[in-house]
């Protein structure tokens, strides 16, 4: 039986303890809200990417950190983890920040979330920047449906089989690169989904230098082929709904069934990327039995 939590004021546990998630600001350090600045200065513990970079936040912020400071990175994780949900079960308040952004986000947190929430303890966010949301919104792509895969794969055979699950993807895509790599991914998309698939690429964001370009795959990574800088954020457009012969959409429903596929699944997926709706399809394969 799956276990219902709450993170509702009335449904923190234990010693009124709770974890507090925060997005800081990507550059401009006036994004900070009031909360931010508020938790910086009251939480017992807060609990750092970068222990530094959070007291320089602070100092920017013109607020004092009251608390503890701890560094709670990439491989630190695990071990902190319970340690701060310990304290947190005693009664403290610990403040989660990354370097830039939301926690969680393709940065450290979710571990320590998932460890708070079996626990049963409370949870909550002060909501803020973020480049998935930001870079999405400058786009210029359609977003009401977009799916968010963290960083690109670092090799190109993995990078390469990643693209490829894209090509009939019908959702915006929004993902993290390295500038030293930007150009080969960019390359690489244009050879597995098509040179005239359009995207933007987003450097820098709320920053001294943002920059976004936008245009064709093919064309983004001419531009790019000359070197990049800064932190990047990728949006690609998803796949457009193309015609597709019945018959054949019919054939494809009975590949994925013949694999183990639920039919109506199957036909969810085949429809996805045609203008071809999947009850209509639905219909068709049994029509077609």
């Amino acid at each position: 039986m799956m276990t219902i939590t709450d993170d509702s004021a009335a449904g923190a546990l234990l010693g009124n303890g709770r974890l507090v998630l925060a997005a800081t600001p990507m550059g401009q350090r006036d994004d900070a809200s009031p909360r931010l600045r508020a938790a910086l200065t009251t939480a017992d513990v807060v609990a750092a990417e970068d222990t530094r970079r959070a007291k320089s936040l602070a100092s920017a912020l013109g607020v004092t950190i009251g608390g503890r400071v701890v560094s709670y990175y990439d491989q630190v994780e695990a071990q902190r983890t319970p340690a701060l949900v310990a304290e947190i079960t005693g009664g403290a308040t610990v403040l989660l920040i990354t370097d830039a952004g939301m926690p969680s986000v393709s940065d450290p947190g979710y571990r320590l979330v998932v460890a708070c929430a079996d626990a049963g303890l409370a949870i909550t966010c002060l909501p803020g920047p973020s480049a998935v949301t930001t870079a999405l919104a400058l786009s210029a792509l359609p977003v009401e449906r977009f799916c968010f895969d963290g960083f690109a794969p670092r090799k190109t055979g993995q990078r390469r089989a990643w693209l490829g699950e894209l090509v009939e993807q019908p959702r915006t895509v929004v993902f993290f690169e390295s500038p030293h790599r930007l150009a080969d991914t960019l390359v690489d998309a244009v050879s597995v989904l098509g040179p005239t698939r359009r995207a933007a690429v987003c450097r820098e964001l709320t920053k001294t230098y943002e920059e976004v370009k936008r245009g064709t795959l093919e064309e983004l990574a001419r531009w790019a082929a000359d070197g990049v800088r800064g932190e990047i954020t990728v949006v690609i457009e998803g796949a457009v709904p193309v015609e597709q012969d019945l018959d054949t959409l019919v054939e494809r429903v009975g590949v994925l069934v013949d694999a183990g596929a639920g039919l109506k699944d199957a036909c969810a997926q085949v429809a996805a990327p045609t203008t071809t709706g999947k009850r209509e399809l639905y219909q068709a394969v049994l029509d077609s039995r």
